[in-house]
């Protein structure tokens, strides 16, 4: 994901020249789709959304996958216990069914409370098709949503969410849909973009000029590279020339004053705007998450893909790391 790159820079100001930033009027708002389960979990997942004053800018999807009796049930035998058990178990979908509508209400009134208007808050109770991951994956496709907001762990159908089979269909699949995924932390106006001059990178750039500019947001630019001596105990240091690292340090100075340049245009103030490159990292996903610490961020934002594409997002080591070592933070994968 972050790694060096001497040539980084040279395609990337044509390409962030070509990415502009525009506003969006209520004709052209886009929706965001956040999953829910009727857990507290979830709840504090709306919470975040109703606290982050950036996602007032969308109409807002909660979304839930609603399981209800496995079919299984449907195929006994018509007997008279089995009836009852039916009977029981279509008390207990409808149970279920209202707990998750009482939810959606609850959820909906914390949103308007935040100044979300009614019309802008939509809530689908799903019935389940193919599966939970793949009803999302269709919904996300066909809805064309900005992004997608989950929680690290959820309950019922999405239990486990961010180590199960559900999220790497997600992270796998969902590939040209950004994902946020809410941390523990309540959300401030500071933000950590994680950039290394690969287009994924650039694309989380265009994503937070266009929807956080403007909205008053502190943003620090950081650009990891891994220290290539003790890379395990047992191996030996090898030391990279210093012409390395200081072509690499300047290529990443002419990618930050682009991108500075281009948050500026989106309505950031340039005073709230740090930059810093940290090298010889023993863990760059480690690096990040102790400089979101030291600053105060409580949101990473970070594109899926490095400058290598021979792996995909959630198979490499700095995405999943972030997730996992900065529990606590709010992470966007663009």
């Amino acid at each position: 994901m972050f790694v060096a790159s001497c040539n980084a820079d040279e395609n990337t100001k044509s390409t962030l020249n070509r990415i502009q930033p525009r506003r969006r009027n209520m004709t052209d708002q886009k929706k965001i789709l956040i999953l829910v389960d009727g857990s507290e979990r979830s709840m504090r997942t709306v919470q975040y959304v109703a606290q982050a004053g950036v996602f007032k800018a969308f109409k807002l999807v909660l979304f839930h996958v609603f399981s209800g009796i496995p079919g299984c049930y449907w195929d006994m035998e018509r007997t008279d216990i089995n009836r009852e058990a039916i009977s029981q178990l279509l008390a207990w979908e409808n149970t279920q069914k209202n707990a998750i509508e009482t939810f959606f209400q609850a959820a909906r009134e914390v949103l308007l409370k935040e100044g979300f208007s009614d019309d802008a808050i939509k809530s689908v109770l799903h019935p389940r098709q193919e599966g939970v991951a793949r009803d999302i994956i269709k919904e996300v496709e066909q809805g064309d949503y900005a992004a997608v907001v989950l929680r690290r762990r959820g309950v019922g159908a999405i239990e486990g969410l961010i180590v199960g089979s559900v999220a790497n269909k997600l992270f796998s699949q969902l590939k040209s849909c950004p994902i946020i995924v809410a941390g523990q932390l309540p959300t401030n106006q500071k933000l950590l973009l994680a950039i290394d001059g690969s287009p994924s990178s650039l694309k989380a750039v265009d994503f937070v000029a266009e929807y956080v500019g403007g909205r008053h947001y502190s943003v620090g630019l950081i650009h990891v590279t891994r220290g290539f001596g003790g890379l395990a105990p047992d191996e030996p240091d090898f030391m990279m020339p210093s012409e390395y690292f200081e072509l690499e340090h300047n290529a990443m100075m002419r990618i930050f004053s682009d991108t500075r340049e281009k948050l500026v245009k989106a309505g950031f103030d340039a005073s709230k705007i740090e930059e810093k490159i940290v090298t010889g990292a023993y863990s760059r996903a480690g690096a990040i998450v102790r400089e979101a610490e030291a600053g105060g961020y409580t949101t990473i934002v970070a594109g899926r893909r490095g400058l290598s594409r021979l792996q995909e997002f959630f198979m490499g080591s700095v995405s999943s790391k972030i997730i996992h070592v900065g529990a606590k933070f709010s992470v966007w994968l663009i």
